[in-house]
């Protein structure tokens, strides 16, 4: 029995790039170290590889087996979810608070979360360069719900959502999902799978046919 790579320590003034996935365990830790520089964070992606860590700790890199998507064709809207999409006054719109959105999604987690202060400023720079997108659910002039996440050409990495009412986060992620398939994302990646995802029609693919 072959055993598992054991993950790699990046220093954070070099250039080091990440180590291929494969033969690495099914949790997928594979660096740990280095920085969210706008570089590294797209090396990352670009590698099938996000940072998830606590604060007080080393970024950690991870590449889990099996990974979460998002088949748009297999997208599963519930009958009460789609009466909340056909009829509910809401007002839906892209990147005018990604700042906010990423807040509202770290917060009143229980066991704390991993959007920490790092995070926020990393990933606000790379909305700022293009790379990063939210979208936000409005009802009435509050912000009610919302997501975000990573854009590199067809690829699309969902990080979080967030619901102030009911069914908020999931009219969030149904409309990203149906607006960015139709402007040509291809791979659509949540990560891990969770039940609730799950009842969305969320699929899990192998590490190698996910790489």
């Amino acid at each position: 029995m072959v055993e598992p790579k054991l993950p790699v320590v990046l220093d954070e003034e070099s250039e080091q790039p990440f180590p291929d996935p494969e033969g690495y365990d099914s949790e997928g830790l594979l660096a740990v170290g280095g920085d969210l520089s706008e570089a590294r964070l797209i090396e990352a992606y670009r590698s099938g590889i996000f940072p998830w860590y606590g604060e007080g700790y080393m970024p950690m890199w991870w590449s889990p087996d099996p990974r979460a998507c998002i088949d748009p064709e297999r997208l599963h809207v519930s009958r009460s979810l789609a009466k909340t999409l056909r009829h509910c006054d809401f007002e839906l719109t892209w990147n005018t608070c990604f700042e906010r959105v990423r807040r509202a999604c770290g917060e009143g987690r229980d066991g704390g979360t991993w959007i920490i202060p790092e995070m926020l400023v990393a990933y606000t720079e790379l909305h700022r360069s293009g790379f990063a997108h939210s979208l936000e659910v409005w009802m009435e002039g509050e912000l009610v719900g919302g997501t975000y996440g990573v854009q590199i050409g067809g690829f699309f990495g969902a990080e979080s959502m967030f619901h102030r009412r009911t069914d908020m986060s999931q009219v969030a992620l149904v409309a990203m999902v149906r607006a960015l398939c139709r402007k040509g994302i291809v791979l659509m990646d949540v990560q891990f799978i969770t039940d609730h995802l799950r009842t969305l029609g969320v699929q899990e693919r192998t590490r190698r046919e996910y790489l």
